[in-house]
């Protein structure tokens, strides 16, 4: 008979040097659609008439609902560690 506990599957997750480094973003618009949530990521420099599209995110409704629950309790720890 099996373990009625659930074993946690292990991702092998890659990361390269470009993407490592990181985009600088100060702004981030969200719009949806019945099917996916679209984020895009801008870095918006103070006075410019132009802001760029940096990075551009499409989730399904299901996982921004896992991304949102994730953010909120980096944050709560954030918080919890440094006020």
């Amino acid at each position: 008979m099996s373990d009625s506990k659930t074993e946690e599957q292990k991702i092998n997750i890659e990361l390269d040097e470009a993407t490592a480094e990181g985009t600088y973003s100060n702004l981030a618009i969200i719009n949806h659609s019945v099917s996916e949530f679209i984020v895009d990521f801008i870095a918006m420099m103070p006075g410019a008439p132009k802001a760029k599209v940096k990075s551009r995110i499409i989730l399904t409704p299901q996982h921004a609902k896992r991304f949102l629950k994730a953010l909120g309790e980096n944050v709560q720890r954030f918080e919890g560690a440094h006020g």
